[in-house]
Parts: C-alpha cells; structure tokens; sequence
C-alpha cells in the first residue's frame, strides 16, 4: 500500500507521541497550539492548519481537535470566520 506524501512531510515540534499526560487529548493539543502561536509558528492574522491536517498531524478524531479550537477561540487567541477557517488574533489589536 502507498503512503500518502502527505504523511512523508515533517511534523512540527510536538505530534501525537507528545501527548501522554493526564490531561484530555484536547487540552494537550490546544496548549501546542498556543505555543505555536506564542512562538511565531502561527502568524498574526494568518489562519491554523486545517482541522483534518491537525487530525492527522495528532492521530486524533475531528471532535477532539474541534473541542482544542474551541477552547483557543473561548480564550480569544483565534477567530474562526465561516467558510475561510481559524485565524489567529492578532494580540497588539486586542483592548485586553
């Protein structure tokens, strides 16, 4: 069977043999995405990987990457717009 080339890319600093801890699934995978953003991995402005490129990237199901952006866009680090994705917030706007 072929592999995807997809699969043959590689993955960025955490992935699915990271996430052990106690924590929900969820938790540990929105906290890599609030590093990436913290970091500079994800830009200002610019949209998060798609939920079925982050399904893969982490070995999970769509709802648990799902309840990880909802827990990003609860704390106001991104933004998703209907039909165009999830976009990262830019902080510098923000009246926090």
């Amino acid at each position: 069977m072929r592999r995807c080339a997809r699969r043959r890319r590689p993955r960025l600093a955490a992935c699915a043999r990271c996430l052990d801890g106690p924590e929900p699934l969820y938790e540990q995978i929105a906290a890599v995405l609030m590093a990436r953003i913290a970091d500079g991995t994800y830009l200002p402005r610019r949209r998060i990987p798609s939920e079925a490129a982050l399904c893969e990237e982490f070995g999970v199901a769509r709802p648990t990457v799902r309840s990880a952006v909802a827990l990003l866009i609860e704390r106001g680090l991104v933004k998703a717009v209907r039909g165009k994705g999830v976009y990262v917030v830019d902080q510098a706007g923000r009246d926090d």
